[in-house]
């Protein structure tokens, strides 16, 4: 019994605690291994499945918040609460031209900024295949059932030598401004 009581003061007594942090704490004063915690309940109003159409394809966005989300960079690993938008595309025809809501690592678009004065947050889009399309996507809510959608790619082609021509790369979702989304 005295073992176990030592064992579990030790366990208590050499546990660092999670540093928490803000969200949009500037990168460079972040610490290894701290949480950016959604302290102001910013993300909560986004979350949620919103719809728009664009160019003959329906676009369906799924909002999601992922508390404690492993931010993994090449100098330092942190934790932070996240918006993660998975889709799905689907031309006039009801044809899915794209579906990312079952996976898991190849395509991610999650959020890396909020800017709360602005009612608008920021999402990094890892592309399609071969990373065709990867950039940045900025999100502004209108009010409690609309959301403003704003892409711009960062690198929309790419080669035979970089990508095996068997994989899509079309960039499915609209690469456009002020696309209205409509919370379903």
């Amino acid at each position: 019994m005295k073992s176990v009581l030592l064992l579990i003061i030790f366990t208590v007594v050499s546990c660092k605690s999670q540093q928490i942090s803000p969200m949009n704490t500037p990168f460079l004063d972040i610490p290894k291994g701290a949480y950016l915690k959604d302290l102001n309940n910013e993300l909560n109003p986004y979350i949620g499945a919103y719809k728009a159409n664009f160019n003959s394809n329906e676009i369906t966005l799924f909002i999601t918040k992922q508390e404690n989300k492993l931010e993994q960079t090449g100098q330092k690993n942190y934790y932070m609460d996240a918006l993660i938008v998975k889709y799905i595309v689907k031309n006039l025809s009801g044809v899915i031209l794209q579906d990312t809501q079952n996976n898991v690592t190849d395509i991610e678009l999650y959020i890396i900024g909020t800017s709360p004065s602005k009612n608008a947050i920021t999402f990094y889009y890892s592309g399609t295949n071969c990373s065709v399309g990867w950039g940045d996507i900025y999100l502004k809510k209108i009010n409690a059932t609309q959301i403003s959608w704003e892409y711009h790619p960062d690198d929309i082609v790419t080669t035979a030598d970089k990508c095996p021509p068997t994989l899509d790369t079309n960039i499915y979702l609209p690469e456009t401004k002020d696309l209205i989304f409509t919370k379903q």
